[in-house]
């Protein structure tokens, strides 16, 4: 039972005590009668804004999900643009944060890169990479 209904249940009560006016307790009662019953329509036109203030949030949140979305898509489809014509890009996970860190073969030949996200130095040992490039080639050779 809502608190319309409530209301509407005391009100009926109080007529059906049939309350003097002219006592007053009488006025006293209906007088709070009177008030619940204004503040339970208050309540419902509150309820009601809150309704529509929920479907304009929603809207809202749809249309955002539509940037979003236009906004990484048009981004993705840079990056991929960029990536054609850039140099080679590496990744590899950060021990300390575990977060990815993307670097390019400039940094790669330097041995080191410094993670952006926590600042530990990560350093790379490239003598076994050129090693094993080496008997890659040998082996392609035989």
């Amino acid at each position: 039972m809502g608190i319309s209904e409530k209301v509407a249940y005391l009100k009926g009560l109080a007529e059906g005590l049939d309350l003097d006016e002219s006592t007053k307790e009488g006025k006293l009662l209906l007088a709070i009668v009177d008030v619940l019953d204004e503040m339970a329509d208050e309540f419902a036109d509150i309820e009601d804004e809150i309704v529509d203030l929920e479907d304009g949030l929603d809207a809202v949140s749809d249309d955002l999900n539509d940037v979003e979305e236009f906004l990484y898509e048009t981004s993705d489809d840079e990056d991929e643009e960029d990536e054609d014509d850039d140099d080679e890009y590496f990744v590899t996970t950060c021990p300390e944060c575990e977060e990815e860190v993307i670097f390019d073969e400039s940094v790669l030949e330097d041995g080191e890169v410094v993670c952006p996200n926590c600042g530990a130095k990560l350093e790379f040992d490239l003598s076994d990479l050129a090693n094993a490039t080496a008997k890659d080639d040998e082996e392609d050779e035989d």
